[in-house]
């Protein structure tokens, strides 16, 4: 087999040049880390409207494509940039489909416009003549890749015969839909040609159809890729899952440690090491100063910066606030998201100005300021496919809460302050009684300093880099076109027939 891979990866966003969380960092990352092990891999991506207005040195490639879907015809350009890390981004240019307002998302149109995405992409393979050893789709909105290979280009051999493999980030995100809202008979089967009729468009599974028609599935850790077979975590797609049980794997993510690192991160107030972690306290110090909280470096510093969504907690953090903000602690929180949780944060710095430090919307720079000053990091999330907020928290040597579910599971150990074994508190059951009892448990562990100063140093010492998880990548491509290959040789052998 060969050594080094062709890889084509498909993503609705990439940061820097587009991103809403940490989908954009992985498809940074992983492309990074897999050049680096002397793979060839490129990203595919739209090209929106506040990337064009950024004026990056963008190159026309020279291809145009028409691409014909539900009675119309649409226009697409193709244009390249060459990122730091030495591989190309191609990014599809439509005079209207991506080139309209600020955001990636949440437009009347969304699955028309992914549907196109998908196409467009695959019409640049085409033109480009881009034999690929793996497709790789990432989230929903390139899920539609395998099913448009197997399906309107089932007579075109040089697509048909290419690997595909779909990871699922979250399966709470099927389409341009919340999937428990969609009515009975609006339910797409997700089997055969993609939907062009208009009132059938705006339901098309993505997620579905990625799952049954993609050669390879894997979710983003291995506790998750277990979880989404069963009822509870499955979001209504567990048992499409199960039929596929042999093909789905779980790959944890990584960080980019030359992103995420108190060493050298710009954002931050001070730089900071595992051997200067009086450096730390000064983060919380000047946090505190800066905000206007009571300037005290003994006080434990709770943070979060996180989306404010109930699948991340927030519905247990707000009920146990009040008797939380009444302990000899402070919290430092910033995220965008549900207005309701927004309201009680605002309402409890009113309370405790001194104790509560809140920021809506989410910014990058402050959020590093806050992972930098805290010293114990909240995520209780109710499911959590991978997360990649426990990981930078430990890098910056705040010790993670987490809820035992999903990618927590897989990063997290409990702390037990007799052996000293475990990097983070864990809670098992989703109640705010069990989650207050693990935030007491922490807190009582912080009041020994020399003890929770080692655990700060262990947490800080632990790697969770893309080396690894690109590895298992390379590992999942391989098995993607051994099982690709027996398929068309299966095929081969009926035909001969």
């Amino acid at each position: 087999m060969k050594e080094s891979l062709e890889i084509i990866q498909f993503s609705s966003e990439i940061s820097p040049y587009s991103k809403t969380g940490g989908l954009a960092d992985v498809v940074r990352s992983l492309p990074r880390s897999l050049k680096r092990m002397g793979h060839r891999v490129s990203v595919i991506t739209p090209l929106y409207k506040f990337i064009k207005d950024r004026n990056l040195p963008l190159e026309d490639i020279g291809i145009r494509t028409e691409v014909d879907f539900a009675g119309h015809t649409y226009r697409f350009r193709y244009y390249k940039i060459t990122t730091p890390d030495k591989y190309p981004v191609f990014f599809i240019n439509h005079s209207t489909v991506f080139n309209v307002g600020e955001r990636i998302y949440n437009y009347p149109d969304n699955s028309l416009r992914f549907i196109l995405f998908n196409l467009a992409a695959l019409e640049l393979i085409k033109k480009l003549k881009w034999k690929a050893d793996v497709l790789h789709s990432h989230e929903w909105q390139s899920g539609l890749i395998a099913n448009f290979i197997k399906t309107r280009y089932r007579n075109d051999f040089f697509l048909y015969q290419q690997p595909t493999v779909f990871t699922i980030h979250n399966l709470n995100f099927q389409g341009s839909f919340n999937w428990w809202e969609v009515p009975p008979e609006k339910k797409d089967k997700g089997r055969g040609d993609v939907p062009e009729d208009k009132e059938a468009i705006p339901w098309i599974n993505f997620a579905k159809r990625a799952i049954i028609y993609s050669d390879v599935i894997n979710a983003v850790s291995e506790r998750y890729a277990k979880e989404i077979l069963t009822p509870e975590f499955g979001c209504g797609l567990d048992k499409y899952l199960r039929a596929r049980r042999k093909t789905v794997f779980g790959i944890i993510n990584g960080i980019d440690y030359h992103v995420f690192n108190p060493s050298y991160d710009k954002h931050i107030y001070i730089n900071y090491g595992v051997d200067s972690l009086k450096d730390k306290v000064k983060n919380k110090v000047l946090l505190q100063k800066e905000y206007n909280l009571e300037v005290n470096q003994h006080l434990p510093l709770i943070g979060l910066a996180n989306r404010l969504s109930e699948q991340k907690g927030f519905e247990l953090i707000v009920k146990i606030l009040d008797s939380l903000l009444k302990k000899p602690l402070q919290i430092a929180v910033i995220g965008s998201g549900d207005k309701s949780y927004i309201d009680a944060f605002r309402r409890a710095k009113e309370k405790y100005p001194k104790k509560i430090l809140f920021i809506t919307p989410f910014r990058e720079d402050l959020s590093r300021k806050i992972y930098a000053a805290s010293d114990i990091y909240l995520m209780p999330s109710r499911f959590e496919p991978c997360g990649i907020s426990q990981l930078i928290s430990l890098r910056y040597g705040s010790i993670p809460i987490v809820h035992k579910v999903g990618g927590l599971v897989d990063t997290i150990k409990d702390y037990n302050p007799i052996t000293g074994k475990g990097n983070g508190f864990v809670f098992k059951t989703y109640t705010p009684e069990d989650l207050l009892f693990t935030i007491g448990r922490a807190l009582e562990d912080y009041r020994h300093r020399k003890e929770w100063r080692n655990l700060v140093k262990k947490a800080m010492r632990e790697s969770y880099s893309w080396m690894l998880p690109a590895q298992k990548y390379v590992a999942l491509y391989r098995k993607a076109i051994k099982i690709r290959e027996e398929k068309l040789a299966s095929m081969k052998k009926k035909q001969e027939k």
